[in-house]
């Protein structure tokens, strides 16, 4: 679900915590050793995103915030915040090319470089984190 997270929304917001869960408390953020992801440079997008990201001059950037389930890829145009929810039973991760990460929901997807140590650290915490919180299977019938 790509959305214009720029402004106080109830509404929106109650969405948001329904798909990905409530922002981790203070304590969590610390035993995670953080829940953010360093700044994310967009090589990049499927053709809505593209869209939003072409109608400014600045070099495109993004970043990914962890939720108990599921993540928010956070990245700004001209003077808007948009956000991509994606729920982990969604998310799929692909390693493409030498340093490219490629992060797909849905219809949407955004590629980005990871050229450094800390990048390629928070995509394999990432992973471990979905792991650990997809069920393993369907439920017993």
């Amino acid at each position: 679900m790509l959305v214009n997270v720029s402004y106080n929304n109830p509404e929106l917001r109650r969405k948001i915590e329904d798909l990905v869960g409530k922002p981790f408390t203070l304590r969590e953020r610390w035993e995670l050793k953080g829940i953010g992801s360093p700044k994310l440079i967009i090589t990049g997008s499927s053709v809505e995103i593209h869209n939003l990201l072409i109608l400014d001059n600045n070099r495109d950037s993004c970043n990914i915030e962890l939720r108990p389930k599921g993540i928010i890829v956070r990245f700004r145009s001209l003077l808007e915040t948009y956000g991509l929810i994606i729920p982990y039973y969604k998310l799929t991760l692909y390693k493409g090319d030498i340093g490219v990460y490629s992060v797909h929901v849905d219809n949407h997807f955004i590629r980005v470089q990871a050229d450094t140590k800390a990048i390629q650290k928070f995509f394999v915490r990432l992973l471990g984190y979905k792991a650990d919180q997809t069920p393993e299977g369907p439920p017993n019938l």
